[in-house]
């Protein structure tokens, strides 16, 4: 009887050589697409779709702003839209010089950065200027739109005379006295001063036949106004109340002769 393999040989091996147990290799294999079940592609491509919506209004935001900040910088802090003009409109008694001086504001800044609220008073400050508006035209243009006052009187102050506007305010100098306009005579001509705004309320009470007759209104006192007319004629006026009812009274007597007609109680009228 033929011996057995030995106990703890393996069948076949060497007898007299070492003793090998079994062979196991290991190798990393990439599975292939068709590897990954269906389901899971599609879950994956689910979960792809939904990272690249999340981040869609991001990189959206992300863009606009840096546009944005792009024509920030491009319109606030360079000279690609600064200031090339100043373009003057409604200017007659100042000059458009006058105008930009007193704008005051540098060639070249940028056109966004002007203060036009601080330009426009600075404009306004102009005497002759009643008010006035300031406007961007871009790319480079400022639009200066000036009104002008408008001369309802003057006075005579030091040879010449000072042109007021309705409200009171001198505003020019004239050599001589402008046609349609009266001469009042006030020591202190003024928006502020009484005597101006009560011979400025008698001469807005005017009839036309009047006002075509007066040569000069006087405030010698708030109850000592009157009125020099053609022809060597005054009219006492007294104060500025009852204005419209001493015009209507005083034009309907200009035909009457006398020197001197007091309507300063226009219920009881007197002549010398």
């Amino acid at each position: 009887m033929s011996p057995g393999p030995a106990r703890g040989r393996v069948a076949g091996s060497d007898a007299g050589g070492p003793r090998r147990g079994p062979v196991r290799r290991w190798q990393l294999v990439r599975a292939g697409s068709d590897a990954v079940p269906p389901s899971t592609r599609r879950f994956m491509a689910r979960a792809r779709q939904r990272r690249m919506r999340a981040a869609l209004p991001w990189a959206v935001a992300g863009g606009v702003l840096a546009v944005a900040g792009l024509v920030a910088w491009t319109v606030l802090g360079t000279g690609l839209f600064g200031v090339r003009e100043v373009r003057v409109v409604g200017a007659d008694l100042v000059t458009p010089v006058e105008v930009r001086d007193a704008a005051a504001v540098p060639d070249g800044v940028p056109l966004a950065r002007v203060d036009l609220a601080a330009t426009a008073r600075r404009i306004g400050a102009l005497p002759p200027v009643e008010r006035v508006t300031v406007t961007r035209d871009w790319p480079g243009t400022l639009v200066v739109t000036v009104v002008e006052r408008t001369g309802a009187a003057v006075v005579p102050r030091d040879g010449r005379y000072a042109v007021i506007d309705g409200s009171g305010v001198p505003f020019r100098m004239v050599d001589g006295v402008p046609d349609g306009l009266p001469v009042v005579r006030v020591d202190a001509p003024g928006p502020d001063d009484p005597g101006t705004r009560a011979a400025l309320e008698v001469l807005a009470a005017l009839t036309p036949q009047l006002r075509a007759e007066l040569t000069e209104l006087t405030v010698a006192g708030l109850a000592r106004i009157s009125l020099s007319l053609r022809g060597d004629r005054t009219v006492v006026w007294g104060d500025a109340t009852r204005s419209p009812d001493k015009a209507r009274v005083a034009t309907a007597l200009l035909g009457r002769k006398a020197d001197t007609i007091d309507v300063s109680a226009p219920d009881v009228v007197t002549f010398r």
